[in-house]
């Protein structure tokens, strides 16, 4: 009987494969990978000879990925990033003192407390590296899930039988609004004042903590809510007197100090938004992780501890 072709690929192909998709050209994808351009070229067209299809169409000098070579991505980087993890628990054996760490969190703002944490943490573990990963911002959970994160710093406690969560701080939520706003001159807004108002906030707009935290139980309807990426673009909204927002304190400071916007405290007693750091529960706990993790908690979150 004839052998069947042998369509396994190596983890180089894999490599190869991300390269070149997330470089868009040869010469790129060559110079990141430390190859020569015939080199890459030769590996390519051996791991779409084993796979008989091709992987890239080349337009020019741009290489655009085939359905087949979209559907190799998703796996190459599943299985890219599994080796990645298991290569740092190896290493983090030998004595827990070498790894990374990849955290992310829900807002592209709220990483002000790192340097705080990195102060404490870089002296004692110099060989471990924290890196952020800003892809996984729109559902930190769903990578962490998908294994492209060791840490998810969320607002919600996610539910999941995976995860372990573990409260770590919080911090003070407050109304921001235009010096001209009718409520500018008060002392605290309540939930009921917001009746009508515009609200901007971050998206998703129905995770929203000023919506579903506070609105909807109080049985307020807003005029709209409109989704805002950015704190700098909802704090330009809100001074110019286009609605307001449920923003942190730390994040509101420097404008409220330059008194481009007012922020007030919501209800008399304030409102606090908690945190959470998400991990997964089968992941093995080195030496370095849990020091992180200890100093996440005890790290409050305007940077002091």
């Amino acid at each position: 009987m004839p052998l069947k072709p042998d369509t396994r690929l190596e983890i180089r192909h894999l490599k190869l494969l991300s390269a070149v998709a997330e470089a868009g050209t040869i010469t790129e994808a060559s110079r990141r990978l430390h190859l020569t351009q015939s080199a890459l070229s030769h590996q390519l067209r051996d791991a779409e000879e084993k796979l008989g299809t091709a992987l890239f169409l080349r337009l020019g000098k741009r290489m655009v990925l085939t359905p087949a070579g979209e559907k190799l991505l998703a796996s190459a980087r599943k299985v890219l990033d599994e080796l990645e993890t298991a290569e740092r628990h190896i290493e983090g054996l030998n004595g827990g003192t070498r790894g990374v760490i990849r955290v992310s969190t829900e807002c592209y703002t709220c990483y002000h407390w790192l340097p705080a944490v990195l102060k404490k943490f870089g002296p004692k573990y110099p060989d471990v590296e924290v890196k952020i990963v800003l892809e996984a911002t729109a559902d930190p959970i769903a990578a962490l899930l998908d294994g492209r994160l060791d840490v998810a710093v969320t607002s919600c406690p996610a539910r999941n039988r995976s995860l372990r969560v573990t409260p770590t701080c919080e911090d003070e939520m407050l109304i921001v609004m235009s010096p001209s706003h009718r409520l500018a001159g008060s002392t605290h807004v309540q939930p009921r004042d917001l009746e009508g108002q515009t609200v901007f906030c971050y998206p998703p707009k129905e995770e929203s903590t000023l919506v579903v935290k506070v609105l909807r139980p109080a049985k307020v309807e807003p005029a709209r809510i409109i989704a805002v990426p950015l704190t700098e673009s909802i704090v330009d909204m809100a001074s110019a007197g286009m609605g307001v927002a449920l923003l942190a304190q730390w994040a509101v400071r420097q404008y409220v100090a330059s008194e481009r916007i007012v922020a007030l405290p919501l209800k008399k007693s304030g409102f606090r938004r908690q945190w959470y750091a998400a991990t997964l529960r089968s992941q093995p706990v080195m030496p370095y992780f849990a020091e992180f993790l200890h100093l996440l908690g005890r790290t409050c979150w305007l940077g002091e501890s």
